[in-house]
Protein backbone atom coordinates (compact mmCIF):
# COMPACT_ATOMS: atom_id res chain seq x y z
CA UNK A 1 0.00 0.00 0.00
CA UNK A 2 2.83 2.54 0.17
CA UNK A 3 3.71 2.49 -2.98
CA UNK A 4 0.54 3.94 -4.12
CA UNK A 5 0.63 7.46 -5.55
CA UNK A 6 -0.98 9.88 -2.80
CA UNK A 7 -0.69 13.34 -4.11
CA UNK A 8 0.33 15.23 -7.54
CA UNK A 9 1.52 19.08 -7.05
CA UNK A 10 2.48 21.13 -9.97
CA UNK A 11 4.46 24.21 -9.82
CA UNK A 12 5.49 26.40 -12.75
CA UNK A 13 9.20 26.98 -12.71
CA UNK A 14 11.90 28.37 -15.07
CA UNK A 15 14.05 26.81 -17.97
CA UNK A 16 17.39 27.75 -19.17
CA UNK A 17 16.34 30.35 -21.80
CA UNK A 18 13.93 32.18 -18.42
CA UNK A 19 10.83 30.49 -20.04
CA UNK A 20 8.34 29.34 -17.95
CA UNK A 21 7.91 25.36 -17.75
CA UNK A 22 6.15 22.45 -15.90
CA UNK A 23 7.85 20.93 -12.42
CA UNK A 24 5.89 17.96 -10.99
CA UNK A 25 6.14 16.30 -7.33
CA UNK A 26 4.29 12.73 -6.86
CA UNK A 27 4.08 11.91 -3.24
CA UNK A 28 3.33 8.42 -2.02
CA UNK A 29 1.63 6.93 0.54
CA UNK A 30 4.75 6.09 2.58
CA UNK A 31 6.19 9.91 1.86
CA UNK A 32 8.49 8.91 -0.88
CA UNK A 33 8.69 12.05 -3.43
CA UNK A 34 9.54 12.13 -6.73
CA UNK A 35 9.35 15.15 -9.32
CA UNK A 36 9.78 16.30 -12.76
CA UNK A 37 10.81 19.01 -14.61
CA UNK A 38 10.36 19.52 -18.52
CA UNK A 39 12.63 20.91 -21.14
CA UNK A 40 11.46 22.65 -24.22
CA UNK A 41 12.61 23.20 -27.74
CA UNK A 42 13.38 26.06 -29.94
CA UNK A 43 13.71 24.33 -33.13
CA UNK A 44 9.85 22.24 -32.80
CA UNK A 45 9.54 19.49 -35.30
CA UNK A 46 6.08 19.63 -36.57
CA UNK A 47 5.13 15.80 -35.75
CA UNK A 48 6.06 16.64 -31.53
CA UNK A 49 3.46 16.61 -28.74
CA UNK A 50 1.88 19.50 -28.06
CA UNK A 51 4.05 21.58 -25.60
CA UNK A 52 1.22 23.32 -23.42
CA UNK A 53 0.94 26.97 -23.19
CA UNK A 54 -1.33 29.79 -22.39
CA UNK A 55 -1.26 32.76 -24.99
CA UNK A 56 -2.11 35.29 -22.57
CA UNK A 57 -0.50 37.96 -23.98
CA UNK A 58 -0.43 40.15 -20.70
CA UNK A 59 0.83 37.19 -18.51
CA UNK A 60 4.70 35.87 -19.58
CA UNK A 61 3.77 37.17 -23.40
CA UNK A 62 2.11 34.23 -23.74
CA UNK A 63 4.32 31.51 -23.00
CA UNK A 64 3.13 30.73 -18.72
CA UNK A 65 2.08 26.99 -18.29
CA UNK A 66 -0.74 27.24 -15.76
CA UNK A 67 -3.62 26.08 -17.68
CA UNK A 68 -0.92 22.63 -17.92
CA UNK A 69 -0.44 22.92 -13.99
CA UNK A 70 -4.27 22.98 -13.63
CA UNK A 71 -4.60 19.74 -15.93
CA UNK A 72 -2.11 18.11 -13.72
CA UNK A 73 -4.07 18.73 -10.54
CA UNK A 74 -7.47 18.90 -11.61
CA UNK A 75 -7.52 16.20 -14.41
CA UNK A 76 -4.79 13.70 -14.00
CA UNK A 77 -4.25 13.90 -10.05
CA UNK A 78 -7.41 12.49 -9.31
CA UNK A 79 -7.20 9.77 -11.99
CA UNK A 80 -3.88 8.36 -10.62
CA UNK A 81 -4.26 8.95 -6.99
CA UNK A 82 -4.20 5.08 -5.46
CA UNK A 83 -2.41 3.83 -8.78
CA UNK A 84 1.05 1.56 -8.24
CA UNK A 85 3.51 3.78 -8.57
CA UNK A 86 5.69 0.69 -9.71
CA UNK A 87 3.27 0.32 -12.82
CA UNK A 88 4.89 2.76 -14.75
CA UNK A 89 3.61 1.96 -18.08
CA UNK A 90 -0.73 2.00 -16.29
CA UNK A 91 0.53 5.50 -15.22
CA UNK A 92 1.42 6.76 -18.32
CA UNK A 93 -1.73 4.95 -20.55
CA UNK A 94 -4.24 6.52 -18.18
CA UNK A 95 -2.77 9.90 -18.65
CA UNK A 96 -2.91 8.91 -22.52
CA UNK A 97 -6.51 7.90 -22.10
CA UNK A 98 -7.53 11.11 -20.62
CA UNK A 99 -5.94 13.33 -23.00
CA UNK A 100 -7.41 11.36 -25.92
CA UNK A 101 -5.91 13.04 -28.66
CA UNK A 102 -3.31 12.18 -31.02
CA UNK A 103 -0.45 14.81 -30.01
CA UNK A 104 -1.13 15.09 -26.53
CA UNK A 105 -3.35 18.41 -27.45
CA UNK A 106 -6.21 18.24 -24.72
CA UNK A 107 -3.85 18.24 -21.28
CA UNK A 108 0.12 19.23 -23.20
CA UNK A 109 2.73 17.25 -22.99
CA UNK A 110 4.45 18.96 -21.07
CA UNK A 111 1.99 18.06 -17.73
CA UNK A 112 2.18 14.96 -19.32
CA UNK A 113 5.74 14.24 -19.58
CA UNK A 114 6.10 16.01 -15.74
CA UNK A 115 4.21 13.56 -14.19
CA UNK A 116 5.36 10.79 -16.35
CA UNK A 117 9.24 11.45 -14.99
CA UNK A 118 7.98 12.10 -11.29
CA UNK A 119 6.23 8.45 -11.60
CA UNK A 120 9.48 7.23 -12.06
CA UNK A 121 11.95 9.12 -10.09
CA UNK A 122 9.47 8.10 -6.92
CA UNK A 123 9.56 4.48 -7.46
CA UNK A 124 13.30 4.43 -7.86
CA UNK A 125 12.85 6.45 -4.78
CA UNK A 126 10.92 3.82 -2.89
CA UNK A 127 12.83 0.97 -3.98
CA UNK A 128 15.78 3.03 -2.70
CA UNK A 129 17.90 2.11 -5.92
CA UNK A 130 19.35 4.76 -8.70
CA UNK A 131 16.99 6.06 -11.42
CA UNK A 132 19.29 4.56 -13.69
CA UNK A 133 18.98 1.11 -12.02
CA UNK A 134 14.97 0.88 -11.79
CA UNK A 135 14.64 2.07 -15.74
CA UNK A 136 16.84 -0.57 -17.01
CA UNK A 137 15.61 -3.02 -14.14
CA UNK A 138 19.50 -3.00 -12.66
CA UNK A 139 21.06 -4.78 -15.49
CA UNK A 140 22.38 -1.95 -18.24
CA UNK A 141 25.50 -0.36 -17.25
CA UNK A 142 26.71 1.49 -20.73
CA UNK A 143 28.15 5.17 -20.13
CA UNK A 144 27.15 6.86 -23.32
CA UNK A 145 29.47 8.44 -25.32
CA UNK A 146 28.85 12.27 -25.61
CA UNK A 147 28.50 14.48 -28.73
CA UNK A 148 29.46 18.17 -27.29
CA UNK A 149 28.46 21.28 -28.81
CA UNK A 150 31.43 23.43 -29.79
CA UNK A 151 29.90 25.66 -32.26
CA UNK A 152 26.46 27.08 -31.80
CA UNK A 153 24.41 28.24 -35.05
CA UNK A 154 20.57 28.26 -36.43
CA UNK A 155 17.81 29.05 -33.87
CA UNK A 156 19.86 28.50 -31.05
CA UNK A 157 22.24 31.45 -31.58
CA UNK A 158 20.06 34.17 -33.75
CA UNK A 159 21.35 32.18 -36.76
CA UNK A 160 25.31 33.39 -36.65
CA UNK A 161 24.84 30.08 -39.07
CA UNK A 162 22.57 28.19 -40.90
CA UNK A 163 23.79 24.59 -39.13
CA UNK A 164 22.49 24.37 -36.09
CA UNK A 165 24.95 22.47 -34.07
CA UNK A 166 28.59 22.27 -34.69
CA UNK A 167 29.76 19.10 -32.27
CA UNK A 168 32.71 16.48 -31.40
CA UNK A 169 32.65 13.65 -30.38
CA UNK A 170 35.92 11.89 -28.34
CA UNK A 171 36.12 9.29 -30.22
CA UNK A 172 39.45 7.70 -28.89
CA UNK A 173 38.21 7.28 -25.03
CA UNK A 174 37.91 4.61 -23.42
CA UNK A 175 36.40 5.82 -20.45
CA UNK A 176 33.34 8.05 -20.09
CA UNK A 177 35.82 10.19 -17.19
CA UNK A 178 38.50 10.20 -20.10
CA UNK A 179 35.73 11.47 -22.94
CA UNK A 180 34.95 14.70 -20.94
CA UNK A 181 38.82 15.71 -20.50
CA UNK A 182 39.04 15.51 -23.59
CA UNK A 183 36.27 17.86 -24.66
CA UNK A 184 37.81 19.71 -21.88
CA UNK A 185 40.77 19.99 -23.92
CA UNK A 186 39.17 20.84 -27.43
CA UNK A 187 36.33 23.18 -26.11
CA UNK A 188 39.16 25.73 -24.07
CA UNK A 189 40.96 25.68 -26.77
CA UNK A 190 38.76 26.70 -28.72
CA UNK A 191 38.23 29.48 -26.37
CA UNK A 192 41.64 30.53 -26.40
CA UNK A 193 41.97 30.40 -30.45
CA UNK A 194 38.78 32.60 -30.91
CA UNK A 195 40.30 35.35 -28.55
CA UNK A 196 43.80 34.84 -29.94
CA UNK A 197 42.21 35.71 -33.31
CA UNK A 198 40.12 38.72 -32.67
CA UNK A 199 36.63 36.72 -33.04
CA UNK A 200 34.68 38.13 -30.86
CA UNK A 201 32.12 35.41 -29.14
CA UNK A 202 29.43 35.29 -26.99
CA UNK A 203 27.55 31.56 -25.38
CA UNK A 204 24.51 30.25 -27.76
CA UNK A 205 21.43 28.41 -25.78
CA UNK A 206 23.53 25.23 -25.51
CA UNK A 207 26.91 26.75 -24.39
CA UNK A 208 28.63 26.45 -27.25
CA UNK A 209 30.43 29.84 -28.78
CA UNK A 210 28.61 31.96 -30.65
CA UNK A 211 31.21 33.96 -33.12
CA UNK A 212 30.64 35.32 -36.03
CA UNK A 213 32.36 33.12 -39.49
CA UNK A 214 31.92 33.86 -43.43
CA UNK A 215 30.97 30.85 -44.26
CA UNK A 216 30.09 26.63 -42.93
CA UNK A 217 33.82 26.06 -44.32
CA UNK A 218 35.42 28.31 -42.12
CA UNK A 219 33.40 27.03 -39.09
CA UNK A 220 34.82 23.48 -40.15
CA UNK A 221 38.20 24.69 -40.84
CA UNK A 222 38.21 26.09 -37.32
CA UNK A 223 36.98 22.74 -35.48
CA UNK A 224 39.77 21.18 -37.27
CA UNK A 225 42.04 23.23 -35.95
CA UNK A 226 41.24 23.78 -32.64
CA UNK A 227 40.89 20.05 -32.42
CA UNK A 228 44.42 19.84 -33.73
CA UNK A 229 45.84 22.15 -31.17
CA UNK A 230 44.42 20.68 -28.35
CA UNK A 231 46.87 17.88 -29.38
CA UNK A 232 44.31 14.94 -31.01
CA UNK A 233 43.74 13.69 -34.48
CA UNK A 234 40.66 14.64 -36.24
CA UNK A 235 38.41 11.59 -37.05
CA UNK A 236 41.08 9.22 -35.67
CA UNK A 237 40.78 10.57 -31.94
CA UNK A 238 37.82 13.20 -31.97
CA UNK A 239 35.59 13.09 -34.48
CA UNK A 240 32.56 16.00 -35.82
CA UNK A 241 28.73 15.87 -35.59
CA UNK A 242 26.50 18.25 -37.25
CA UNK A 243 23.06 18.57 -36.62
CA UNK A 244 21.74 20.67 -39.99
CA UNK A 245 18.44 21.17 -38.52
CA UNK A 246 17.04 21.26 -42.18
CA UNK A 247 13.63 21.40 -41.70
CA UNK A 248 14.17 25.33 -40.11
CA UNK A 249 16.09 26.01 -43.58
CA UNK A 250 13.65 24.69 -46.40
CA UNK A 251 10.56 26.31 -47.63
CA UNK A 252 8.62 23.64 -49.25
CA UNK A 253 10.87 23.44 -52.07
CA UNK A 254 14.48 24.96 -51.48
CA UNK A 255 16.79 24.96 -48.38
CA UNK A 256 17.97 28.87 -48.35
CA UNK A 257 21.07 29.47 -46.19
CA UNK A 258 20.84 32.87 -45.56
CA UNK A 259 24.72 32.89 -43.98
CA UNK A 260 26.52 32.43 -47.87
CA UNK A 261 22.97 33.36 -49.57
CA UNK A 262 22.53 30.66 -51.03
CA UNK A 263 19.45 28.52 -52.21
CA UNK A 264 20.03 25.05 -52.54
CA UNK A 265 17.52 22.15 -53.78
CA UNK A 266 17.54 18.70 -52.17
CA UNK A 267 20.34 17.56 -54.71
CA UNK A 268 22.17 19.95 -54.03
CA UNK A 269 22.11 20.07 -50.68
CA UNK A 270 22.80 16.38 -50.64
CA UNK A 271 26.30 16.96 -53.05
CA UNK A 272 27.14 19.67 -50.55
CA UNK A 273 26.92 17.49 -47.37
CA UNK A 274 28.53 14.58 -49.24
CA UNK A 275 31.27 16.90 -50.10
CA UNK A 276 31.79 17.88 -46.60
CA UNK A 277 31.85 14.06 -45.01
CA UNK A 278 34.60 14.02 -47.88
CA UNK A 279 36.99 17.30 -46.92
CA UNK A 280 35.96 17.20 -42.79
CA UNK A 281 36.20 14.23 -40.29
CA UNK A 282 32.37 13.96 -39.78
CA UNK A 283 30.72 11.12 -38.81
CA UNK A 284 27.23 11.88 -37.57
CA UNK A 285 24.86 14.18 -39.47
CA UNK A 286 21.61 14.85 -37.67
CA UNK A 287 18.36 16.11 -39.55
CA UNK A 288 20.55 16.80 -42.77
CA UNK A 289 17.20 17.03 -44.44
CA UNK A 290 13.79 18.51 -43.83
CA UNK A 291 11.43 16.22 -41.95
CA UNK A 292 9.13 16.31 -45.30
CA UNK A 293 11.73 15.75 -47.99
CA UNK A 294 11.37 11.64 -47.71
CA UNK A 295 13.04 11.28 -51.45
CA UNK A 296 16.14 13.50 -50.24
CA UNK A 297 16.30 11.48 -46.95
CA UNK A 298 16.21 8.44 -49.13
CA UNK A 299 18.88 9.74 -51.59
CA UNK A 300 21.37 10.48 -48.94
CA UNK A 301 21.24 7.15 -47.54
CA UNK A 302 22.30 5.54 -50.31
CA UNK A 303 25.00 8.12 -50.57
CA UNK A 304 26.09 8.06 -46.56
CA UNK A 305 24.46 5.66 -44.89
CA UNK A 306 26.66 2.56 -44.74
CA UNK A 307 29.37 5.14 -44.26
CA UNK A 308 28.21 7.69 -41.24
CA UNK A 309 25.54 7.93 -38.33
CA UNK A 310 22.59 9.59 -40.15
CA UNK A 311 19.99 10.40 -37.06
CA UNK A 312 16.47 11.64 -37.52
CA UNK A 313 15.07 14.15 -34.75
CA UNK A 314 12.58 16.21 -36.80
CA UNK A 315 11.57 13.48 -38.75
CA UNK A 316 10.88 10.68 -36.10
CA UNK A 317 10.32 13.22 -32.90
CA UNK A 318 10.64 10.07 -30.11
CA UNK A 319 7.89 8.52 -31.83
CA UNK A 320 7.61 4.60 -32.38
CA UNK A 321 5.61 4.44 -35.47
CA UNK A 322 7.27 7.53 -37.35
CA UNK A 323 10.72 5.47 -36.41
CA UNK A 324 9.44 2.15 -37.72
CA UNK A 325 7.98 3.71 -41.33
CA UNK A 326 11.39 5.30 -41.34
CA UNK A 327 12.80 1.77 -41.15
CA UNK A 328 10.67 0.37 -43.47
CA UNK A 329 11.66 3.10 -46.41
CA UNK A 330 15.77 2.92 -45.58
CA UNK A 331 15.30 6.43 -44.73
CA UNK A 332 18.56 6.67 -41.55
CA UNK A 333 20.45 4.74 -39.41
CA UNK A 334 19.47 6.49 -35.87
CA UNK A 335 17.46 8.33 -33.66
CA UNK A 336 17.13 11.55 -31.66
CA UNK A 337 15.62 10.37 -28.50
CA UNK A 338 14.04 13.60 -26.37
CA UNK A 339 11.01 12.32 -24.18
CA UNK A 340 9.28 15.45 -24.52
CA UNK A 341 8.66 15.01 -28.26
CA UNK A 342 6.28 11.75 -27.02
CA UNK A 343 5.31 13.01 -23.85
CA UNK A 344 6.11 10.01 -21.72
CA UNK A 345 8.84 7.81 -20.46
CA UNK A 346 6.86 4.26 -21.39
CA UNK A 347 6.54 5.52 -24.98
CA UNK A 348 10.42 6.76 -24.55
CA UNK A 349 11.53 3.09 -23.46
CA UNK A 350 9.66 1.86 -26.23
CA UNK A 351 11.40 3.71 -29.07
CA UNK A 352 14.57 3.32 -27.60
CA UNK A 353 13.61 -0.23 -27.63
CA UNK A 354 12.21 -0.35 -31.13
CA UNK A 355 15.33 1.17 -32.48
CA UNK A 356 18.09 -0.37 -31.12
CA UNK A 357 15.74 -3.81 -32.01
CA UNK A 358 16.27 -2.86 -35.62
CA UNK A 359 19.67 -2.28 -35.37
CA UNK A 360 19.67 1.67 -35.44
CA UNK A 361 21.56 3.70 -32.60
CA UNK A 362 19.37 5.93 -30.20
CA UNK A 363 21.07 9.55 -29.18
CA UNK A 364 19.53 10.29 -25.94
CA UNK A 365 19.54 14.10 -26.20
CA UNK A 366 18.24 17.51 -24.24
CA UNK A 367 16.57 20.54 -25.36
CA UNK A 368 18.02 23.76 -26.08
CA UNK A 369 15.79 24.91 -23.10
CA UNK A 370 16.79 22.65 -20.39
CA UNK A 371 16.23 22.25 -16.34
CA UNK A 372 19.01 21.41 -13.79
CA UNK A 373 16.95 18.08 -13.87
CA UNK A 374 19.60 15.17 -15.10
CA UNK A 375 16.47 12.34 -15.55
CA UNK A 376 18.06 11.76 -19.61
CA UNK A 377 21.71 10.86 -17.81
CA UNK A 378 19.74 8.21 -16.32
CA UNK A 379 18.13 7.14 -19.29
CA UNK A 380 20.98 6.88 -21.41
CA UNK A 381 22.99 4.61 -18.94
CA UNK A 382 19.41 2.65 -17.73
CA UNK A 383 18.52 1.59 -22.19
CA UNK A 384 22.47 1.31 -22.75
CA UNK A 385 21.69 3.81 -26.10
CA UNK A 386 25.45 4.43 -25.96
CA UNK A 387 25.47 8.25 -27.04
CA UNK A 388 24.14 11.60 -25.30
CA UNK A 389 23.88 14.70 -26.91
CA UNK A 390 23.21 17.46 -23.71
CA UNK A 391 24.92 20.60 -25.53
CA UNK A 392 27.72 22.23 -24.63
CA UNK A 393 30.86 22.19 -21.95
CA UNK A 394 29.33 25.68 -19.83
CA UNK A 395 25.83 25.99 -18.55
CA UNK A 396 24.96 24.38 -15.17
CA UNK A 397 22.08 23.10 -16.82
CA UNK A 398 24.04 21.37 -19.70
CA UNK A 399 26.69 20.23 -16.93
CA UNK A 400 24.63 18.87 -14.67
CA UNK A 401 24.35 16.02 -16.89
CA UNK A 402 27.43 14.98 -17.51
CA UNK A 403 28.22 15.31 -14.21
CA UNK A 404 25.51 13.00 -12.77
CA UNK A 405 27.19 10.68 -15.35
CA UNK A 406 29.91 11.00 -13.70
CA UNK A 407 28.14 10.11 -10.76
CA UNK A 408 26.89 7.47 -12.32
CA UNK A 409 30.11 5.93 -13.64
CA UNK A 410 31.43 5.86 -10.38
CA UNK A 411 28.60 4.47 -8.05
CA UNK A 412 28.98 1.39 -10.97
CA UNK A 413 32.59 0.91 -10.36
CA UNK A 414 33.68 -2.13 -12.39
CA UNK A 415 30.21 -2.67 -13.42
CA UNK A 416 30.37 0.12 -15.66
CA UNK A 417 31.10 -0.56 -19.55
CA UNK A 418 31.99 2.31 -22.12
CA UNK A 419 32.84 1.12 -25.46
CA UNK A 420 33.20 4.81 -27.38
CA UNK A 421 33.36 4.57 -30.79
CA UNK A 422 32.55 0.58 -30.82
CA UNK A 423 29.34 1.66 -30.72
CA UNK A 424 28.98 2.58 -34.61
CA UNK A 425 30.30 -0.39 -35.60
CA UNK A 426 27.31 -2.56 -37.58
CA UNK A 427 25.99 0.72 -39.06
CA UNK A 428 28.27 2.75 -40.41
Amino acid sequence: MGEQIKQVQALQIYDSRGNPTVECTVRLANGVVGTGLVPAGASVGRHEALELRDGDPHRLMGKSVYNALDNIEKIIAPAIRNLDVLDQKHVDQTMIDLDGTENKAKLGANAILAVSMATASAAAATKRIPLYDYLGDGVNRLLPLPQVQIFGGGAHSAWRTDVQDFLIIPLAATTYTQALEMIYNVYHTTASWLKKNGNNYGVADEGGFWPAFENHHQVLQTMVKCIEQAGYRPGDEIAIALDIAASELYDGKVYRLKLENRTLTSSELIRELVQWCKDYPIISLEDPLADIDQLGWEALYVELGDQIQLIGDDLFTTNCKRIKQGVEQSLANAVLVKPNQIGTVSETLEAIRYTQQVGWLPVISARSGETEDSFIAHLAVATNSGQIKVGSFSRSERMAKWNELLRIERCLKDRAKFVGKKIFQGVC
